[in-house]
């Protein structure tokens, strides 16, 4: 099957059609990143009641995903590096593919790909015992989880590895929004499956077709990917100098693939190409820096307000109802921020939106703490809740990935990448552990009513604010290469 590059003529002054319809492909991976994370929220209920799990079986089945995205973005890292970016994600596409199907049906599709026979029917060589359909959907989950991993890292630096410098950081933000769409996407089609049947089918086949729901955007995936291009600097560092020049020329033009493909080669020909390279003086600092974005990112706490929000709004003293109601206008505002920070990445710069953001963040989550500490309720709550989503989705959430993108040098980025998304995956499985065991402290909440978490978080945001004003450099509008160069020359 041809590529877009194959069928499309270069022309002088490049294509933008070109290079937005290839990272739009690029960021269904992003958005599957979103519909698996999120999926499993209108689920697990349903499963708890028909399976009767345990406490323990429930939050293993929810959380066993981010198990497979530590082990998902370290595979990508050294699979992108030596298979290229584009066949990295055509395997993370399978694997949403798989863990989609497996998911719904775990016993029938492991019956199926052990004996051969079709899924219904009374042909079974093996039968497996009802007993098995939790392990079995906790494998698949983590199938998925592998899949989120590495699409979660491989995203957005296909994006970046192709886009043209000018409009680099609104590319990979397109990233950040797709993620979050397939959040809010897949909320509402939890939403209609559990209201168009009756609750006994829902606990029997609704939370089925939840998960099965996902093998239609995992196929745009997997087909969409045959069709665009490898990105040229990967192509570059094989020695395919020619389809990286017509990848170059359909972004950039001719004469301007021409200046950067000589650059891109330049700066292969002065590394050796190793882990190594990452320790060497100018370099040793990229992998600390880049670490410390991903953990950050994190641990300011945006990932229990996307988990917890409902629990926390009825422990802040809302209703159920209204709980669920503020959790819908969370995504919302999520969503409407991470387009203006699509529109505000490569006028703004990267530094402005990261550190005002985090200034923003730092202060609603002081307010919630001291809301909480006060024991006021209202509207208040809502206001700085959506205030922080607000501040996160125009800075830290789609910058930080624009940022691990952008900062790491070219041979080596997809492994470099790798460990600094497995370090963001590890801190998202710490805060989502940790935060359960602050809230329910007696001591922590006789003395904070249910503040403190807010505090802690607070305080990773003045880290935040720290680590970006002295140690991360200003990448608007410079090449990849430039960057490289600018960590090399200190």
């Amino acid at each position: 099957m041809g590529t877009l590059t194959d069928t499309m003529p270069a022309m002088g002054k490049g294509s933008m059609k070109f290079t937005v319809l290839v990272c739009l492909v690029a960021s269904l991976g992003g958005l599957l990143f979103g519909y698996d994370t999120a999926v499993i929220s209108g689920a697990i209920g349903f499963m708890e009641t028909q399976f009767q799990f345990t406490p323990a079986q429930t939050g293993w089945a929810a959380g066993s995903a981010l198990v497979g995205c530590v082990f998902g973005a370290v595979m990508a890292g050294v699979l992108s590096d030596r298979i290229g970016r584009k066949k990295v994600l055509i395997i993370s596409a399978l694997l949403f593919l798989v863990s989609a199907i497996g998911s719904a049906i775990p016993k029938e599709l492991t019956e199926f790909l052990m004996t051969g026979y079709p899924i219904t029917g009374e042909h079974y060589r093996l039968w497996l015992p009802e007993s098995s359909v939790y392990p079995l959907f906790v494998d698949y989950r983590i199938l998925g989880g592998l899949g989120v991993g590495a699409a979660s890292m491989t995203s957005p630096m296909y994006i970046a590895e192709i886009s043209p410098a000018r409009i680099r950081g609104r590319l990979v933000s397109l990233n950040q929004f797709a993620i979050i769409f397939g959040m809010v996407l897949v909320y509402f089609v939890n939403y209609f499956i559990a209201g168009s049947a009756s609750e006994s089918w829902n606990q029997t086949t609704g939370w089925r077709w939840m998960f099965a729901s996902e093998a239609l955007p995992a196929s745009l995936l997997l087909l969409m990917m045959f069709v665009v291009p490898e990105t040229p600097r990967f192509l570059a560092t094989k020695g395919k100098r020619d389809k990286a020049l017509a990848v170059l020329t359909r972004v950039n033009g001719q004469a301007e693939a021409q200046k950067e493909l000589k650059e891109i080669e330049y700066a292969i020909a002065q590394k050796a190409g190793g882990i190594r390279m990452l320790f060497q003086p100018g370099l040793k600092v990229v992998l600390v820096i880049g670490v410390a974005l991903a953990v950050l990112q994190q641990v300011t706490g945006i990932n229990v307000f996307l988990y917890y929000a409902p629990e926390i709004f009825k422990k802040l003293g809302t209703g159920t109802e209204t709980a669920l109601l503020q959790t819908v206008v969370i995504g919302a505002v999520n969503l409407l921020f991470t387009v203006i920070a699509i529109w505000s990445v490569d006028k703004l710069g990267r530094k402005p939106l990261m550190i005002a953001g985090s200034c923003g963040m730092g202060v609603c989550l002081v307010a919630m703490g001291l809301i909480a500490y006060y024991q006021s309720t209202q509207l208040w709550v809502l206001a700085f809740v959506l205030g922080y989503i607000a501040c996160f989705a125009l800075s830290v959430g789609p910058v930080t990935w624009v940022i691990l993108s952008e900062i790491f040098p070219t041979r080596i980025r997809g492994r470099a990448m790798a460990i600094a998304t497995a370090c963001l995956w590890i801190s998202n499985f710490f805060v989502s552990l940790t935060f359960p065991m602050m809230d329910g402290n007696d001591y922590l909440v006789n003395t904070f009513h249910h503040g403190f978490p807010f505090f802690v978080y607070a305080a990773f945001c003045l880290v935040t604010i720290v680590v970006v004003w002295r140690w991360v450099p200003e990448t608007k509008g410079r090449t990849l290469e430039e960057i490289e160069g600018y960590w090399i020359r200190r």
